[in-house]
């Protein structure tokens, strides 16, 4: 039985990376190892696990830039007590460590903000001091695990890391919630979105804080869509962020009310994902993707740009549906219609890479990493 202190900011299934920094909490401990985790929030089944130790740091003013501090300085107070034996793995450059995980880089992409001063100041700041960070953790690391090929070749890139401390694990996924959606789940989830049955919904998941994610490129290519009296599809978007107030103000003001809907933060992306026809995601920088991964899980099919992490592993037949990088408005409106032309097709086309990404669970990837750190 193993010792383990794992980092990060969360341990939760809000978002990409918490999801599976939960699940590989999760795996060690169920397996019978004995898990510390240094973390601003923890979801409460991790908290009932008998292995599993919690070390909670406050997150001042619920703001990141001031708790990423206090939370170095409780991994190294728990390191030092835990002592030389402890396997200890982080997420980037949350505290210092043998192991590192990167489910992001901060050099590879500078945020675009564009709402409040206060906000791009926090921004410019957060980003001087994550970036200072990242160097110095990663550069030290005897092992940097990365989320996809794209995201090791940016680390070696930035960081001048030799390949051999260097691996890639892609994610897993919750093999139950991201089934195949099934007719009586198709239906339930467009009744409780009150969804017309004569219309197709795309739909975008993830933060409207800044532009990495590209929802300015989905509203500047849907404005013509919309006025197309032969275009029957609806935009769905899910998620939040200092910026969605003002798309709902922009999509307002352009006409677009009856056509792009906004439904803020859902914690239930499985059931809102078996309401929709196909996927948007034209992000400027996307270390790998998790949304897009479960949503091609459900079966539905997915445009997404072409230097997403995700992207690396779509085939060759499913490239039509990649986008450019950048990603332009242009190139949206021809994946768009060149997926709605096939829409019934596609899902068809889809299924064995969506077989191939649902092969593989959570513990799939625990288990290869944790096999990683030990050897390390």
């Amino acid at each position: 039985m193993n010792t383990w202190l794992l980092v990060s900011g969360d341990f939760t299934t809000l978002g990409g990376m918490d999801r599976a920094n939960h699940a590989q909490a999760a795996f060690l401990a169920r397996r019978g190892d004995t898990v510390h985790l240094v973390a601003h929030r923890i979801a409460e089944d991790l908290r009932r696990l008998p292995a599993l130790h919690v070390h909670e740091v406050r997150r001042p003013m619920n703001a990141h830039l001031a708790g990423a501090p206090l939370l170095a300085h409780e991994a190294a107070q728990r390191r030092h007590a835990l002592g030389a034996s402890v396997r200890m793995l982080v997420n980037g450059g949350n505290a210092d460590a043998g192991a590192t995980w990167v489910h992001y880089l901060h050099a590879a992409y500078e945020p675009v903000v564009q709402s409040s001063v206060r906000t791009r100041l926090s921004a410019s700041l957060g980003r001087d001091y994550y970036l200072r960070r990242e160097r110095d953790v990663i550069t030290n690391a005897s092992l940097v695990i990365c989320n996809s090929t794209r995201t090791a070749t940016d680390v070696k890139q930035h960081y001048r890391l030799p390949d051999a401390r260097v691996r890639v694990v892609y994610y897993g996924v919750d093999q139950n919630a991201f089934a195949p959606i099934d007719q009586d789940q198709r239906a339930s989830a467009r009744r409780a979105l009150e969804i017309r049955d004569d219309r197709r919904v795309a739909l975008f998941v993830g933060a409207l804080g800044d532009r990495r994610k590209g929802f300015d490129v989905i509203f500047d290519a849907w404005r013509p869509l919309a006025t197309d009296p032969g275009w029957d599809v609806d935009l769905i978007a899910a998620g939040t962020g200092a910026e969605r107030e003002a798309w709902e103000r922009r999509a307002a003001a352009a006409g677009l009310g009856q056509s792009m809907r906004f439904l803020g933060f859902r914690d239930d992306i499985a059931s809102v994902i078996a309401a929709a026809d196909v996927l948007i995601h034209p992000a400027r920088y996307e270390a790998y993707g998790l949304g897009v991964h479960e949503a091609i899980c459900r079966g539905l099919p997915a445009i997404v740009t072409s230097s997403a992490g995700i992207a690396e592993r779509y085939p060759r037949n499913l490239h039509e549906l990649l986008l450019p990088d950048p990603p332009e408005p242009a190139a949206l409106t021809r994946a768009l219609k060149t997926w709605r032309q096939g829409a019934d097709a596609w899902p068809v086309r889809f299924e064995p890479f969506a077989q191939v990404l649902r092969s593989r669970s959570w513990d799939d990837m625990a288990a290869e990493i944790a096999s990683l750190v030990e050897a390390a």
